[in-house]
């Protein structure tokens, strides 16, 4: 997402669609946030540096 602005707190988050591993299904795939919120879906975006090595 490096083409968007500077994202704050409480504000919406934009659309976007990422590549995906479904384990369940042993196969890749993709998702987009428009997609789930169509589908009344919650989500939760959670982000981290690269790894938790500092943790």
């Amino acid at each position: 997402m490096s083409d968007c602005c500077q994202l704050k707190l409480g504000a919406p988050v934009p659309d976007f669609e990422m590549d995906t591993f479904d384990p369940t299904a042993g196969d890749f795939g993709k998702v987009s946030l428009e997609e789930l919120k169509s589908q009344g879906k919650w989500t939760i975006l959670f982000f981290y540096p690269a790894d938790f090595t500092f943790v």
